[in-house]
C-alpha cells in the first residue's frame, strides 16, 4: 500500500501597509469579506493586523505599530506597501523543518501549540517573501483565523485563496529552493511554479530587489464579487479573480 499524500496547502497571504485601515477596508470591499479577526498576538512583532476569512483560507493585512520593526524595514526597502508573507499548512511539518535546516535556511520565529505550529523562515534565505511553515491540528482548523471563525465551523466569505505570484531576480533558483523546503515538485518553464494541494505558487522575474516580493494574489470568488480575469491594484499587490467556483 502506498503512503498517503502529504498535503501542502496555501492557507494565508499577508500584505504589509503603512496604514492598516485603508488597505484592509479596500480589501474587504473588493471581495465582500466579513468582519476581520484582530490578533493581539502580533503586538509581539510591533504590529497591528486584520485577518479576513475567504472560505477556509485567509487574507491578512499587517501594519507596524512602532518604529524599527521587520515589517517597517521591508517597506523601506521596497518603497511602500506590498506583499509580505505566504503561510502554508503542511501535513509533514517536521520534514519541512528538517529540509529547511539542511538547506541552510534560518528560522526567525517558531511556535508549537497543541492546535497549531508555526515556523517563519528568513526572507533573505528563501527570497521573495517570508515563508511560514505551519501545521493545523486537527487538519483544516486555523488558530490564526480567530475564535469566531473556529466557532462558525470554518465558514468565511465564499471563495478560496488559489495562487500567489512571487517576483525574484532568479525565478528558477528560488522556485527550486521553495520546492525543496516544502517537499513539492517544480513545474519548469519561463515562469516556474509549484503545484500544491488545491493551489499554486508562481515565480516571475523581477528587475531588482525593490521589485522583489509577493506581487499577485489570485482568488476564486463568486462572479458578482469580482469578474473573472479582473485584476485590481490594492496594497501594493495585484488582486486577480480566477474562474469562479460553484457556490451554494
Amino acid at each position: 500500500m502506498s503512503e498517503p499524500e502529504k498535503r501542502v496547502r496555501l492557507r494565508q497571504a499577508v500584505l504589509v501597509a503603512e496604514q492598516l485601515e485603508p488597505v484592509a477596508g479596500a480589501l474587504r470591499s473588493a471581495l465582500g469579506l466579513g468582519e476581520p479577526f484582530r490578533d493581539p498576538g502580533v503586538a509581539t512583532f510591533g504590529l497591528t493586523n486584520t485577518v479576513f476569512a475567504l472560505g477556509d483560507c485567509f487574507l491578512e493585512v499587517i501594519s507596524p505599530s512602532r518604529s524599527d520593526t521587520a515589517a517597517g524595514r521591508y517597506m523601506a526597502r521596497h518603497g511602500g506597501d506590498g506583499g509580505y508573507m505566504v503561510i502554508f499548512d503542511l501535513d509533514d511539518l517536521d520534514g519541512a523543518r528538517e529540509r529547511a535546516q539542511a538547506a541552510g535556511v534560518r528560522v526567525v520565529w517558531q511556535l508549537d501549540l497543541p492546535d497549531i505550529s508555526g515556523t517563519h523562515l528568513h526572507p533573505t534565505d528563501m527570497r521573495g517573501a517570508i515563508v511560514s511553515l505551519d501545521q493545523s491540528r486537527p487538519y483544516g482548523s486555523w488558530r490564526w483565523g480567530g475564535p469566531e471563525w473556529t466557532e462558525r465551523a470554518g465558514e468565511g466569505a465564499p471563495g478560496r485563496l488559489a495562487a500567489v505570484t512571487i517576483a525574484v531576480a532568479e525565478p528558477s533558483e528560488v522556485a527550486a529552493r521553495w520546492a525543496r523546503v516544502l517537499g513539492v515538485p517544480v513545474e519548469d518553464g519561463p515562469e516556474p511554479s509549484l503545484a500544491l494541494h488545491g493551489g499554486e505558487v508562481r515565480f516571475v522575474a523581477a528587475a531588482d530587489e525593490r521589485e522583489e516580493g509577493l506581487v499577485e494574489i489570485a482568488v476564486e470568488v463568486p462572479a458578482e464579487t469580482l469578474a473573472v480575469g479582473q485584476a485590481i491594484e490594492l496594497g501594493g499587490v495585484r488582486l486577480r479573480a480566477l474562474e469562479p467556483l460553484s457556490f451554494s
